[in-house]
């Protein structure tokens, strides 16, 4: 039989002309290195250094993105390898799981999951051939046998792959081990943390006493006030820049930056440290510290993150019974151009910070992100992100904030993923799609071809690399 292929042409424009000039646009980018400046990959696994497990423990069981669509179906979730708190069996046969998979592999037509498991099977394992109920056991072993290989290996990949760096995401008490590890090591792979303080901002968080008192510990600093706790924080992010961190990330619930005063702000935390908070009060005080991380941030210099406007754990029995992270984070309406208002009218013209901005909610692309991107040069709009990393969903960003913001107030590609083996696919995606929209303007003459390819370099390289200071 003869093996599969992935369409050299994929993802990009049908039309024949605007098809020419994309395929010069994308050959410029192709093999340029990849910058992961914002993902969720266990830095533990780059650590370890070891071989992946069965394909079913790889491909199917971690990723939210296919365990929902498979969910979605009727599929339980204890079918997919997924322990529940109640008395449903659950299967532990990595093969049985992996053929419910296969067997279900038409759900993810049209879907980005397929475009990025139809890159990891066929150019990153090099399989025959695609997922079917028919081939499901014969794929199973050919998976395996390809991951007992050292070639096959994280760090193998890690080269294999072009990775210039890779960024994880960090809670801020992560003692950070593995980096270390990492650092340690001879290997010259570049691993770095991301700050990441959710659960300490938010005061209804279902640890935040046991995370306070474990950050004073961490720091030697007093968290029983707020003066203390600001402190605290301050040297967690200290610690994290040592360890080769350029960036926080921050997923509240809102993009809100309203200041408080020092006296508010400490009598929201005094009631908190009382177990004593209101939604309003714990909103308040996670967007006052919100605009406190960007303080922060023109001090020492990490670049910020934002990406608000997220439903996480829509369905409480589905938390309760299963945990977090099932697929279940549903996205809501965003607003920006008030929320962001405070901390832009404080530094959005400072050179020291960059704010980088991402959404889920589509319809504030052209009305809000753009203008604001288009005039503060302290922020910058972030990649389609999670639900709209899809070809259509890049497509779309693209089309709605270049005619505002151009294409420099933009912060280049970020995958933004857990699944290894998947980070080439989703640059090459972004590549591909951004070539097309370069294409349509070489061919509406627009732009220079010339143009064209300088900005596509830029988008998949030049710009990450300067917007989070490597350059």
């Amino acid at each position: 039989m003869t093996a599969e292929k992935l369409h050299p042409d994929r993802a990009l424009p049908a039309e024949p002309a605007t098809r020419a000039a994309a395929r010069e646009i994308y050959a410029a980018t192709r093999d340029l290195p990849l910058l992961c400046m914002h993902g969720h990959v266990d830095a533990a696994l780059l650590a370890d250094d070891s071989p992946f497990p069965d394909p079913a423990s790889l491909f199917v069981t971690p990723d939210h993105y296919l365990t929902r669509m498979l969910v979605s179906q009727g599929v339980p979730m204890e079918a997919l390898g997924i322990p529940g708190s109640g008395d449903t069996p659950v299967e532990r046969d990595p093969r049985a799981i992996w053929r419910r998979f296969c067997e279900n592999w038409h759900l993810f037509r049209g879907t980005p999951t397929r475009f990025w498991l139809e890159y990891e099977l066929l150019e990153v394992l090099g399989v025959s051939g695609l997922p079917s109920a028919q081939n499901a056991d014969a794929l199973y072993d050919e998976i395996a046998a390809r991951l007992a290989e050292p070639e096959f290996r994280p760090r193998a990949l890690f080269e294999r792959f072009r990775i210039e760096v890779l960024a994880t995401t960090d809670p801020a008490l992560s003692p950070l081990d593995d980096h270390a590890r990492i650092k340690a090591d001879p290997w010259p792979g570049e691993v770095i943390p991301t700050f990441r303080p959710d659960a300490l901002l938010y005061v209804d968080s279902p640890n935040w006493r046991a995370d306070i008192d474990a950050l004073a510990e961490m720091t030697g600093v007093d968290t029983g006030s707020y003066r203390g706790f600001v402190e605290a924080l301050r040297l967690r992010r200290q610690a994290f820049a040592e360890a080769g961190a350029l960036a926080t990330d921050h997923g509240h619930a809102t993009a809100d930056t309203t200041r408080l005063s020092d006296a508010q702000a400490a009598r929201l935390y005094a009631d908190a440290l009382a177990g004593e908070h209101d939604p309003e009060g714990v909103a308040a005080f996670a967007g006052h510290m919100l605009n406190v991380m960007a303080e922060m941030s023109c001090e020492d210099g990490l670049v910020m993150q934002i990406h608000p406007g997220v439903l996480r754990d829509h369905d409480p029995a589905v938390r309760a019974s299963y945990g977090p992270d099932r697929g279940f984070d549903i996205p809501v309406a965003a607003e920006f151009t008030r929320s962001l208002r405070p901390l832009l009218a404080s530094y959005g013209r400072d050179p020291r910070l960059r704010v980088i901005v991402y959404t889920v909610d589509e319809t504030v692309y052209s009305r809000e992100l753009a203008p604001l991107a288009g005039v503060y040069p302290a922020l910058l709009l972030g990649a389609p992100w999670w639900f709209l990393d899809s070809p259509d969903g890049l497509r779309r960003f693209r089309e709605a904030v270049t005619e505002t913001a151009g294409f420099y107030n933009t912060a280049g590609f970020v995958d933004d993923t857990r699944a290894f083996l998947s980070i080439p696919a989703r640059h090459d995606l972004a590549r591909r799609i951004d070539a097309g929209y370069l294409a349509r303007l070489v061919t509406e003459h627009r732009l220079s071809l010339e143009e064209a390819v300088e900005t596509a370099v830029d988008l998949a390289y030049r710009l990450p690399r300067r917007v989070f200071r490597r350059a």
